[in-house]
């Protein structure tokens, strides 16, 4: 799982716990102005496809933690329950998506579109 907030123009990620030894990262900072979109969208955990991890730890119905390239796209991935799943969408990045699991998916979309220029 992963705290969500804003800070100075940025959108932060801290990966929390154990996960930071999962997901071989402990935090993510992305300038707002390189969010293309952000939604809530438990399906794309629950598919059983995460692609390739590199580096990363997958345990098929556990954890999906890391790394992954799917569909020619770099996604960092950190969730345990796919239900609170958001999926932030990225221009300009190392990564075309981050797919984390958050404490309130719904509140944490909101606070992220609230923050985005317009």
């Amino acid at each position: 799982m992963v705290d969500l907030s804003i800070s100075s123009g940025n959108l932060v990620l801290h990966v929390r716990g154990a996960d930071q030894l999962w997901a071989f990262k402990s935090s993510l900072e992305i300038p707002l102005a390189h969010v293309a979109e952000v939604r809530a969208d438990p399906a794309i955990a629950h598919a059983w496809w995460h692609g390739i991890r590199m580096p990363g730890t997958s345990i098929p119905g556990v954890l999906t933690a890391g790394t992954f390239y799917q569909d020619g796209k770099r996604v960092f991935w950190d969730v345990h329950n796919p239900d609170r799943t958001v999926v932030i969408e990225l221009k300009d990045e190392r990564y075309n998506e981050l797919i984390v699991e958050v404490a309130d998916p719904k509140a944490a979309v909101e606070v992220v579109k609230a923050a985005l220029p317009r």
